[in-house]
């Protein structure tokens, strides 16, 4: 249990929460997300970068047939969000403490996911910081691999040139995805793109969004 975001309020994330340690071993190869839920075979789609859990907690109650895991580097803001899936009972909702880039690159299994949510993601602006970004060519190709057929890599951000460089890695990988425009979910606000708390902070700053969805060929 601890103490952060909440302001004093003790936090417990539960089984709703877990972390490195709580997966397999590097050495044992792919491991299946799918299997921390209930029912495994049900739809299941992947949040990278999930901060608060804000869009998790609103979107699962309208999806309740669908399983997802967010994962979340920074561990005060995992806490947080597996804290609140776990005052909802939210079932079909698991939140991971790793990196997320290792987790699709390595561990997540061929053709698992639906839909891969990338909202808001770090945008590493000095160049010297690039390679850290989530969107890399690496991760295009893993991100086809975990992808089934037909699925989506769906991308928001405030920030332009992190959106320059998600234009640039579609348009070069066009042989694996094809460009489409996003769909707000139904859980976003009027007048929202998503709908998470970075959105809602920048949005009060005046920011303007950008947002594309890629469908896995």
């Amino acid at each position: 249990m601890s103490f952060g975001l909440s302001r004093g309020r003790e936090q417990d994330s539960g089984d709703f929460g877990l972390d490195r340690s709580d997966l397999p071993p590097f050495e044992a190869g792919r491991w299946d997300p799918r299997t921390l839920f209930r029912m495994p075979e049900r739809r299941f789609e992947l949040e990278i970068g999930s901060g608060k859990g804000t869009f998790l907690v609103q979107q699962a109650g309208l999806q309740p047939e669908t399983n997802f895991l967010g994962i979340e580097w920074a561990g005060e803001f995992f806490r947080y969000a597996a804290d609140r899936i776990r005052r909802r009972d939210l079932r079909n909702v698991r939140m991971l403490h790793d990196d997320a880039s290792e987790i699709v690159t390595h561990r997540i299994p061929d053709a698992s996911c639906a839909v891969v949510h990338l909202y808001f993601s770090d945008p590493w602006p000095k160049t010297r910081h690039h390679k850290r970004r989530v969107m890399q060519d690496s991760t295009m190709r893993a991100f086809h691999r975990i992808i089934r057929e037909g699925g989506e890599l769906r991308l928001v951000t405030d920030h332009d040139d992190l959106w320059s460089w998600y234009e640039d890695h579609a348009r070069r990988h066009a042989d694996l995805f094809d460009r489409e425009e996003f769909e707000r979910p139904e859980s976003a606000g009027e007048g929202e793109v998503v709908g998470t708390n970075f959105e809602r902070k920048f949005r009060r700053e005046g920011r303007p969004f950008h947002a594309m969805t890629l469908r896995r060929r």
